[in-house]
């Protein structure tokens, strides 16, 4: 399953080098070529990092890398995971600063989850 997270405001090479540090993941996370700028936009274009996961123990271990990433963070950042089927899945510092243990775990769950199984929101 191909997914693209891209992180504003910046942070897709920190958080590339995170996922990196799961001997799991390596070989599956890549840098996307970065989209070019639409006339009269300000600023680059957003960079994107690029997933393949399978369902099951890969997908588990970049979901909770990626959860524990953006909990970690001080700052304020956003994470958009787009999946292979078009949907995404947000997720900010702010909204993990407040969940409890279960919660993460549920978020974690839902973005390991492969796509066609995700309940109708």
């Amino acid at each position: 399953m191909r997914t693209v997270i891209t992180v504003w405001p910046d942070g897709a090479e920190e958080l590339r080098g995170w996922l990196l540090d799961a001997p799991e993941l390596r070989g599956r996370i890549h840098r996307d070529e970065p989209a070019t700028p639409r006339s009269g936009a300000m600023g680059p274009a957003t960079d994107a990092l690029i997933a393949l996961l399978e369902p099951g123990g890969v997908a588990a271990v970049f979901a909770g890398a990626t959860v524990a990433w953006v909990q970690s963070r001080r700052s304020n950042h956003t994470i958009t995971v787009t999946r292979s089927d078009g949907s995404t899945i947000e997720i900010t510092t702010r909204q993990t600063r407040n969940l409890s243990p279960q919660e993460l775990a549920e978020l974690a769950e839902r973005l390991a989850r492969p796509p066609e199984e995700d309940p109708p929101a």
